[in-house]
């Protein structure tokens, strides 16, 4: 078991003292440069080198070895070989220390050997209650307090300045380059850590970690595979409680292989899919680019996300604003016209102005520059935008335009604080430095300004969720050491609570017939057994079974084919079934993920899913208002509320079916591999929801 002791990983943050195992005199090695990055940007704790040839390192008194230092340090940085590693954090571990950064490789990267060794290391580690990141990390970096836990070369460039953003990243090399770029572009930092092959804690520990920090208000995640899904989720939502935003480039996308479970849902879903899914269910903003990193997090330092967020435009060109409306409505940015009165009211101000949003100041505004401010102030005490984008091009830098610019916009900021406030201009880094000590935001490109402060929407919208309705909860589903068939596994799900049409399982002719007059016709006949899945591919599905004799000439041709297609299935009878007419057809299935477990998917059924594959999926299990946004967000959703005409589907009973089987695929445990419901009927509203098949795979026992 992992040790869990809150103490410890604030000290590993902001230690009071550090080791360095491994500890060089010379500043350009990697056991050198941390002693130098700390020595020289004046961290105030303890320095302890751990030299046993050296009496001193970089004017530092060293030590022979763990035993030997004067106290117990808060963290260690071990730099060994890796056959010594071993030997150094089972020191540092009975000597009581809180964590130790293994800079030291050589361990799982390698194969299934290093595995072994790396286990070794946590194991010590754990004995004592030690935490450890990595092995074959680059390290932590705390600016706030100069400690230097790193070797990475990119501190040469630039140490990067204390602020509000942690970044957490798995790579080393592509976590210090963000460090890089991030200093480069004026981003203060509250940590970087750099998790390596997380033999012990991981990115959502440490996610969980500065989450609890109080300088960290912004959080950027890199992730090339999640290992351990408890911990990141618990940070993510603790970020969203917190009000902290979080992005994530999380890399590496593949598809379900040909091995994977026989369904539609394990097809489409697919692991990207669901990891895109399980990150939208916590706000965090998904970014594709280290430029939608920078930007994004560059805005969200500003603490302004508004749940419903509107976008006003001032611009000095027509075309730019053509450019940013297009840019807002490919995203789903609203962009409100103005009030009529509004309109007006600017108009006779400026006559050749476009009042309408964007709001087009024209080249009149180098004669009048005051229309800035006024043209502004309108933008947002009138049409009550939350977010102001101003597009001045050039014109912010030139030295005829940009000081009387920078006036007028200062005067409208004030007046306004509590709102995203961007600028589109180009000027000196100094001068953009002056406009962003003023409050704003400034992007060369109206574009990247228009994504980030979408994002600012996504991240308020998140926020302000209210919680939602409890998840139901069923008592642990007994599985079938084998897949069942389709009438075994409707028999299942009705312990959910999950409706299918009348029917019945037949073994011979004439009680096929009698069912059928008992549940009255037209009647649906199929072919029974756990070894055919999918049983309109052979012709195992017959529909509008009108009378008797067609009911005897279906038993006999449905278990032909059966016989025919798959000879060694073993066939059971024949399903006969009420017909169902009336409803719109959809899909709901459940796919066993093996990071986050369980995960649902909706989505029409016919061509919807199988081409245009329009489904929305969701970590299991959850509360019927969620699966009623889920259905609600489908592109086809039309189709299910009443479009052209059409009843109006009984959308609550299908969001109480699918939040029911939500819980049922976690009352079943691991076994289960997926579920598909398809299609199921939703009626008209008032009628139900009914399963007309049902196919459930297991693992075999």
């Amino acid at each position: 078991m992992r040790p869990n002791d809150p103490a410890r990983l604030a000290k590993l943050l902001n230690p009071q003292s550090v080791a360095v195992i491994g500890a060089s005199d010379d500043p350009s090695r990697i056991g050198g440069r941390p002693i130098a990055y700390m020595r020289g940007q004046g961290y105030l704790g303890k320095i302890f080198p751990v030299n046993p040839n050296r009496a001193t390192v970089q004017g530092l008194t060293a030590y022979p070895n763990v035993a030997a230092l004067p106290e117990t340090p808060d963290v260690a940085i071990v730099i060994v070989p890796a056959s010594a590693a071993l030997e150094s954090v089972t020191a540092l571990a009975e000597r009581g220390c809180a964590a130790a950064i293994l800079f030291t490789a050589g361990f799982a990267e390698t194969g299934a050997e290093g595995a072994l060794e790396q286990q070794k290391l946590v194991d010590a580690a754990h004995k004592h209650g030690m935490r450890l990141i990595g092995p074959n990390s680059l390290g932590l970096i705390n600016p706030c307090t100069h400690f230097y836990g790193t070797f990475a070369t990119g501190c040469e460039l630039g140490f990067p300045k204390a602020g509000s953003v942690a970044i957490i990243s798995q790579s080393g090399a592509y976590g210090a380059h963000l460090m890089a770029v991030s200093t480069a572009n004026d981003i203060g930092l509250s940590a970087v850590i750099l998790t390596g092959n997380e033999a012990d804690l991981t990115v959502g520990d440490m996610l969980q970690m500065v989450v609890k920090d109080p300088a960290t208000k912004v959080i950027m995640l890199y992730s090339e595979g999640i290992r351990e899904s408890a911990g990141l989720l618990a940070g993510l939502d603790a970020a969203r409680r917190a009000r902290k935003p979080v992005l994530m480039m999380k890399v590496g996308r593949s598809a379900v292989g040909s091995a994977a479970a026989q369904s539609h849902t394990a097809s489409i879903a697919g692991d990207d899919r669901v990891t895109d899914a399980v990150l939208k269910e916590f706000g965090v903003v998904r970014v594709q680019t280290t430029e939608q990193m920078l930007d994004i997090a560059r805005l969200a330092t500003r603490g302004f996300y508004p749940a419903n967020n509107t976008l006003g435009v001032i611009t000095v060109s027509g075309g730019a604003g053509v450019i940013i409306s297009d840019a807002a409505d490919a995203i789903g940015l609203p962009m409100p016209e103005m009030p009529p009165a509004s309109q007006e009211r600017l108009l006779k101000l400026l006559p050749f102005a476009a009042p309408r949003n964007p709001v087009d100041v024209t080249a009149q505004y180098l004669n009048e520059m005051s229309l800035i401010s006024t043209f502004t102030d309108a933008l947002i005490a009138e049409g009550k935008y939350t977010s102001i984008l101003g597009f001045f091009t050039y014109t912010g830098g030139v030295a005829s335009v940009a000081p009387r610019l920078r006036e007028q916009l200062k005067i409208a900021r004030s007046k306004h604080p509590d709102c995203i406030f961007v600028l589109s201009l180009m000027a000196s880094r100094d001068q953009i430095r002056e406009y962003e000590s003023d409050g704003f935001i400034v992007f060369e490109d109206p574009s990247r300004a228009v994504v980030a402060i979408e994002a600012m929407g996504q991240f308020g919208r998140a926020f302000a969720k209210p919680p939602g309705l409890p998840a139901p909860t069923l008592a642990p589903i007994n599985l079938p050491t084998q897949n069942p068939s389709e009438a075994q596994a409707k028999q299942l799900l009705a312990q959910a609570g999950i409706a299918s049409a009348p029917e019945e399982v037949c073994v011979e002719i004439e009680t096929a017939v009698i069912a059928a007059k008992k549940i009255g016709f037209p009647v649906v006949m199929k072919i029974v057994s756990p070894d055919i899945l999918h049983k309109s591919e052979i012709g195992g599905v017959l529909l509008d079974i009108h009378d008797e004799a067609a009911v005897r000439e279906g038993f006999d041709l449905l278990m032909q084919r059966g016989k025919t297609a798959a000879p060694q299935a073993r066939l059971e009878g024949v399903l006969v079934a009420k017909q169902l007419k009336g409803g719109v057809e959809c899909i709901l299935g459940i796919h066993q993920d093996p990071v986050f477990g369980p995960v649902a998917m909706f989505g029409l059924g016919g061509i919807f899913v199988e081409i245009l594959q329009d489904v929305v999926l969701h970590r299991c299990p959850f509360g019927p208002d969620v699966a009623e946004e889920m259905i609600r967000s489908i592109k086809g959703a039309p189709l299910l509320l009443g479009a052209r005409g059409r009843p109006v589907a009984d959308i609550k009973a299908l969001a109480e079916m699918l939040s029911q089987l939500s819980a049922f695929a976690v009352a079943a445990g691991p076994r289960l591999q997926s579920i598909d419901l398809n299609p199921v009927l939703a009626m008209p509203q008032g009628q139900g929801a009914y399963s007309v098949d049902a196919v459930i795979e297991v693992t075999p026992t």
